[in-house]
Order: structure tokens, then sequence, then C-alpha cells
């Protein structure tokens, strides 16, 4: 006899949570599992979503004019630079400038005790005087010997002997002339003027301290500033590599103007240009000078900086500039992008060495006229068949069906 279960209570059949929750789900399923297969019946299939294949945006890669731009790393050099030395020996008497200020050129700057050298111009005056006095009288003596000895009153060897001794007194002037000079020479040389305009720095000798003409050490040292010199450093392989590139017209040459980047990692406000390049190597690091000029005005750059200098040495012709989003790199670091031959996507390498901007410069696997997928490459695959439309048209986005959402369970 089969025992009567509906007449037992609910508790002789206990329902743990576990049990509930797996009960519930299939109900669930089974409340969708029936709306679909009314949705079925009604329709007599599935609703699909949008078929075909996927459109894309493309541009077409033509040659343009890119500029190889280069970053080196330079130091700042003075425009001027000159070392405050003293032409004469003797003790500073007097300093007539403040450290660090701007001086210009002529302005004095020391004074050396000047009272030895003014005697010394004062004796050089004297025997001046007195030569020129000996030549007066040589040159009367001389003059009044020649009509004797023309009428043989006088010896013709008295004549000779007067008109030489004439003439070397003549000659002792002009020697006395001379040092007379050379004595005011040093006279102003005492006042020791800057050779150049620019900024002074510390005054390495004091009021009293006793120099001279021949010392190593210089009294100081006046920089101009405004303008400023980098000297950049570019290894002479890169230098060859752009020589030939610009012999075989591949590439032009570039008058583009020069970026810094200073010591902290921010950009300087103002455009440089290229001054000259050294024509020869250095034999210890392999690398040549190339000179750029600056604007200083405000000062901030200061000799001895080190700066990263960025410009354009050379154009290529033969370059193409592809959207970054258009470029993929592969596992061992190779770029790739997608290419539109007939209706077909096709993946293909190229070289892609650097950035122009929001571009990559391709340099080799595009020619002109390749249709280069930029828009929706994240859902193009090798070989895939897609609608290749231009990149400029906007790609149509259709909204839902009104009926789609009920067909979700």
């Amino acid at each position: 006899m089969t025992p009567d279960l509906t007449s037992r209570s609910p508790a002789a059949f206990p329902i743990f949570p576990a049990t509930l929750a797996i009960l519930v789900s299939a109900a669930l399923l089974a409340g969708c599992s029936g709306s679909g297969s009314q949705g079925s019946g009604s329709t007599g299939g599935g609703r699909r979503g949008p078929s075909g294949p996927p459109e894309v945006g493309y541009v077409i890669a033509q040659y343009a004019n890119v500029p190889v731009v280069t970053e080196l790393a330079g130091r700042t050099t003075a425009f001027e630079s000159s070392e405050v030395r003293p032409q004469v020996s003797g003790v500073i008497y007097r300093r007539f400038f403040t450290e660090g200020t701007l001086v210009k050129k002529g302005q004095p700057l020391y004074q050396i005790d000047p009272s030895l050298y003014r005697a010394s111009a004062n004796q050089a005056q004297a025997n001046l005087s007195s030569a020129q006095a000996l030549a007066e009288s040589s040159r009367i003596k001389a003059d009044r010997y020649k009509p004797l000895a023309d009428i043989e009153a006088v010896a013709k060897q008295d004549y000779t002997d007067a008109l030489a001794a004439s003439k070397q007194a003549s000659a002792t002037v002009a020697q006395q002339r001379a040092a007379l000079d050379t004595a005011r020479i040093n006279l102003r040389f005492t006042t020791v003027p800057a050779p150049i305009t620019g900024r002074i720095g510390r005054s390495l000798f004091t009021v009293g301290a006793l120099v001279s003409a021949s010392q190593a050490d210089p009294l100081a040292t006046i920089q101009r500033l405004d303008p400023i010199f980098v000297d950049i450093q570019q290894s002479s392989a890169d230098l060859l590599r752009l020589r030939k590139a610009l012999a075989s017209g591949g590439e032009t040459p570039a008058s583009a103007a020069v970026k810094l980047k200073l010591e902290d990692g921010s950009d300087y406000g103002y455009s440089g240009r290229v001054e000259f390049s050294e024509v020869v190597v250095d034999a210890t690091t392999g690398t040549v000078t190339v000179r750029a000029q600056f604007p200083n005005a405000q000062g901030l750059l200061l000799p001895g900086m080190f700066v990263r200098a960025s410009f354009a040495q050379s154009i290529d012709k033969n370059a193409f500039l592809v959207p970054q989003q258009a470029v993929a790199r592969t596992a061992k670091g190779e770029a790739t992008v997608f290419v539109v031959n007939g209706n077909k996507a096709v993946l293909r390498t190229v070289t892609a060495p650097r950035t122009s901007g929001a571009n990559w410069v391709v340099t080799a696997g595009l020619k002109p006229g390749d249709k280069v997928i930029v828009q929706g490459v994240g859902k193009t695959k090798p070989n895939l068949t897609v609608k290749p439309v231009p990149a400029s048209q906007a790609q149509k986005i259709e909204a839902p069906k009104q009926g789609a959402a009920s067909s979700k369970g």
C-alpha cells in the first residue's frame, strides 16, 4: 500500500536554503524558455542581429614632406666671454663695480696705483724735450756748415759729421717720443676697463692685492648671455647617415627652429636657430658639435646648463603619415596596419620608426594609393571581408529595433 505523502505535514519535508535557490533558478529559466518558444512560434524563428560585413573607415596613403626631428643633449655656452686681466703690475687701489651686475664695454672696473707710471710718463716727457733741443741745435749747425763747405771754408768732412749728428738727434727724438707713448699707455692701463658688455662675476682680487701682467688668474670674468649658444653633441654616425640621405635626394635640408627642454623637463619659451656644425669629430666621444643660438633676454639660461634640443635637420620626402590608431605592434615589436584590398582587410608589416604629432611616420611597407584602415581596427581580422568607407564619412550606427528588447529573456 502506497503511503499517503500528502497527508504529512510540511515539517516532514524540510527545504534547505540551497535547495530553494536551485528551485527558483529553474523556475526562472523555465519562464524564459516559455517566452522564447512563444516568440519563436509567432515569428517562425529567432530574431537575428544586423547581418553583413563590418564597416571600416580608411585613409589613402600619400607621400608627405615629414621633418626628420632629432633630439640631442646640449650644453649652454656664453655668447661672449672675456677675462679681465691687468696689463701692468701694481697694487689695486679701487674697485668700481658691483659683483654680478651688468657692465658696459669700456666701463672702468679697477684702479691700480698709478704713482710709478705717472712718474715714468713725466720722465719720458722730459727726455723727449731734451732730445728735441739737441736735435734743433744739431740741425742748425749742419745748416751753417753747408754753405761753408761749398766754398771750402770748412772741411767737407766737418759738414758731413754735423749732418750725421743732426740726423742722429732727430732719431733720438723719435725714440723718446715712443718712450713717452709707452709710458702714457702704461699709465692708462692702471685703469682696468671692461673689454665687453655683459654680466660680470665675482672679483677674485680685492683692494690692496698685488697684481701683475703675467699672473695666471684673471681679476674677474665677464659673460654676454643674450643671446646665448647651445652646443649640441651629435654622433658622427648619424651625421654620416644624414649626409648620405641628402646626397641621394631622398631628403632635403631643413631650416626648422630648434626647441629646448630645460633640466627640470619644462619647455624653453623661445626658439633658436642652428648657426654651424663643427668639421672635426671629437676623438674621445665620436661626436660632432652643432651650435645653436637662442635669445635669452630674461637670463633664464646660464652657461654650463644641460638641456635637450630638438630640431629638424632634414625633410623626408618619401614617408607616409599614418594616424596612430591604425598602427599596432606585434609581440616582436613589428608595426602592422590593415590595408583594404578589394573588400578584404589585409594585414601588412610596415616600418614606423618614429612619431610626428598624432601620426606614425611610415618609411617602408606602404605605397601611394593604399587604403589604410583607421576606423574599426578593433573589429578587423586578417583576410576578413569588410565594407570600406572613407574615414571622413560618419559611420552608420543603427538604433536597435523596437521588438528586439522583447525577444531577450
